[in-house]
């Protein structure tokens, strides 16, 4: 990969980037951060949310099908670099996006103009929820977590908080998720949305990313 490194925020001072393009944009950049660096090729450093707002450019400006994205996380939790299999390490993880393969992953959208990159959740639902015609809550759960299908699946999974217990979950697998519930603020990719919501959902876009990852 031959494209600029985009260093958002505060990234790890450890890395190698001698010798390549950096651009220090700040956290979860904008259009006029993003739009004049974008080409075939680039590296996004940083965290998931800052990893989102360079894809939703991508998306805005129909570049999707044509750009390779690299990911160098710099939060050690990123949900988006353990559901692809990105190293955890930066340097590790700087290495792959320089030299690995570009694959598509899919992209989830929302009905309010945004993308999901690692993980979306909604804390805590009342009401009804689907996963395309599949009912996955009536009535009311703790907490509710939407990720892209890591499988050859429809899109995204959905996973249902049942009880107390961490471990006692239920998945749902499909293409679009849909919520109609007591108003609830949804957090995507560890930001939340500025508003409390009563009807909110989740889809996979009709283009994937393409993103530099292992084989």
């Amino acid at each position: 990969m031959r494209g600029p490194v985009l260093a958002c925020g505060q990234i790890a001072t450890a890395l190698p980037l001698d010798g390549l393009r950096v651009e220090a944009l700040p956290a979860r950049p904008g259009r006029k951060d993003v739009d004049p660096l974008l080409g075939p090729e680039l590296v996004v450093a940083g965290t998931d949310a800052d990893l989102a707002a360079v894809v939703l450019r991508l998306l805005r400006t129909e570049r999707l099908a044509v750009t390779s994205v690299g990911f160098v996380p710099t939060d050690a939790d990123s949900p988006f670099a353990r559901r692809w299999g990105l190293p955890a390490d930066p340097r590790q993880a700087l290495k792959l996006a320089l030299t690995g393969t570009a694959r598509p992953v899919p992209l989830i959208r929302d009905d309010a103009g945004g993308v999901l990159l690692g993980r979306g959740s909604l804390a805590p639902v009342s009401g009804v929820v689907y996963c395309d015609d599949q009912l996955v809550l009536r009535g009311r759960t703790r907490s509710i977590e939407v990720e892209p299908d890591r499988g050859e699946g429809a899109g995204l999974v959905v996973s249902l908080a049942r009880g107390r217990l961490l471990n006692r979950r239920k998945s749902f697998a499909g293409r679009a998720v849909q919520f109609g519930c007591v108003p609830v603020t949804p957090v995507l990719d560890g930001v939340p949305y500025p508003r409390a919501m009563e009807r909110w959902t989740w889809y996979r876009h009709t283009e994937d990313l393409l993103l530099t990852r292992p084989g």
